[in-house]
């Protein structure tokens, strides 16, 4: 009977070649080409168990009088979002597992998409043909932290709305347009009605199907453009050298789907996260103290603490300091990531197609400005819990700051000279070669050709 259905089905779709041709698809054996499926199976357990909080969550602001399992919150005003986040919490069954499981699997799913994009940027899998891959994967990991983000802010708890408020304010910072991008996003003023359910919106709706159509465009194109691999024994500019598709890489990878379900239900079950009763309802005078934000935001929040308090009236407009930190840092840096592929291009001078890939050592300025960047990012990932340190470590706030400014200025341009020289010095002695400088040439038809410069 199967066989009669799978007939009838290629009599009509013409499959059978396809399918044949995907299942004998080779894949990598290197470990590091799975990482991006990590994110492939954090996103899929993000969109079961966000469907599952979307049935008991209330979107609104309306303000309720709790009476609940909790009763240190007892006849305290909430508002309906944070009332429905505790009873998914206390009284849905699974539900507190479920939330959070939900947020372990955000934090691994940003995680995942860093360590990937490492991967691609130290081994130059991002150079041509596979520019517009590196572009969506950046462009994935900003709707990341905008998905974790309003997803993070949406049980109005005092820790997250006191984190919306200084959002609205950096919004408020950008010249001009500020205003109105406020206005658009809350529909008055901080806080409003409409805050709650326009985050919802754009949590469940906007920005899942936007990370969707992403991975699979994505995929397509990995698809269509074939794997990188290392260079080793038989690997070539023009094969793959790896498992079938069926069933070796497919046994793996449903293997590492199990893993990560384990991993993040694990986490969910025994480590406890973003206790909202604990913080309480979001009032607008009050602030938690010492408190941070996850850690994938935390970077814009060292920025803001480390910024410097410059305030610009330029034509009649008013440049407020939480510009500089976190609008101009944040829009530079990932304009300098989506342009890398050509940036490197450029400096190297080298247009031609690559599908293998490179040691890190073998090209030290990459591999240097990689460490940089991710000094950088560390010393501001770390200034954005002062507070919290300056609490265990019985140092001042200020002096804790200001060693973090020093770090940010002097941890990454010591990290890429030392980067730059080691990796020299083991290219040089490791015998690795360097890639080949390669331009276009006219030839005698009138087409063009690859030139290698010696």
């Amino acid at each position: 009977m199967i066989e009669r259905l799978l007939r009838w089905v290629d009599d009509r779709v013409g499959s059978a070649h396809f399918v044949s041709h995907a299942l004998r698809k080779a894949f990598p054996d290197h470990w590091s080409f799975m990482l991006g499926e990590i994110n492939a199976y954090a996103f899929l357990i993000l969109v079961v168990t966000g469907t599952f909080l979307a049935l008991f969550f209330r979107p609104s602001s309306q303000p309720v009088v709790y009476h609940g399992p909790y009763t240190l919150l007892d006849g305290v005003t909430v508002s309906e979002a944070y009332a429905s986040a505790l009873a998914i919490s206390f009284t849905v069954n699974g539900g507190l597992l479920v939330r959070q499981i939900h947020h372990w699997t955000a934090l691994v799913f940003v995680a995942g998409i860093i360590v990937h994009m490492g991967r691609i940027f130290f081994t130059g899998a991002f150079r041509k043909p596979r520019e517009i891959n590196w572009v969506i994967g950046v462009m994935l990991f900003v709707l990341a932290l905008l998905a974790g983000f309003t997803g993070y802010s949406m049980p109005d708890d005092l820790l997250s709305g006191t984190g919306l408020r200084i959002f609205d304010s950096v919004v408020l910072s950008i010249p001009v347009v500020g205003t109105w991008m406020s206005s658009l996003l809350l529909d008055g003023t901080f806080p409003s009605h409409a805050m709650i359910p326009r985050l919802f919106v754009t949590h469940v709706f906007l920005l899942p199907a936007a990370i969707a159509a992403l991975i699979g465009l994505h995929l397509a194109l990995v698809w269509r453009q074939k794997h990188t691999q290392f260079p080793g024994p038989g690997h070539t500019e023009d094969n793959v050298v790896g498992s079938p598709l069926f069933p070796q890489y497919a046994a793996k990878s449903i293997a590492l789907m199990f893993a990560v379900t384990a991993v993040v239900c694990a986490l969910g079950a025994f480590v406890q996260i973003n206790p909202i009763w604990i913080w309480g309802p979001y009032n607008a005078w009050q602030v938690a103290s010492p408190a941070q934000p996850d850690w994938y935001i935390g970077w814009i929040e060292g920025a803001l603490r480390l910024g410097p308090p410059w305030a610009l009236h330029l034509w009649g407009h008013t440049i407020p300091s939480p510009f500089w930190p976190a609008v101009l840092l944040p829009a530079l840096l990932f304009s300098l990531l989506l342009c890398w592929p050509w940036v490197e291009a450029a400096l190297r001078r080298d247009r031609s197609s690559h599908h293998l890939l490179e040691v890190p050592r073998s090209v030290p300025l990459r591999t240097a400005f990689g460490v940089a960047l991710a000094l950088f990012g560390l010393g501001l990932t770390l200034a954005g819990s002062s507070d919290v340190q300056a609490r265990y470590v019985h140092r001042s706030i200020t002096a804790i700051t200001e060693f973090y400014r020093w770090f940010c200025v002097i941890a990454p341009p010591f990290g890429f000279v030392v980067t730059y020289f080691v990796t020299s010095e083991l290219r040089a002695s490791g015998g690795v070669q360097k890639s080949p400088r390669v331009r276009l040439r006219k030839n005698a038809r009138g087409g063009f050709e690859e030139e290698t410069i010696p």
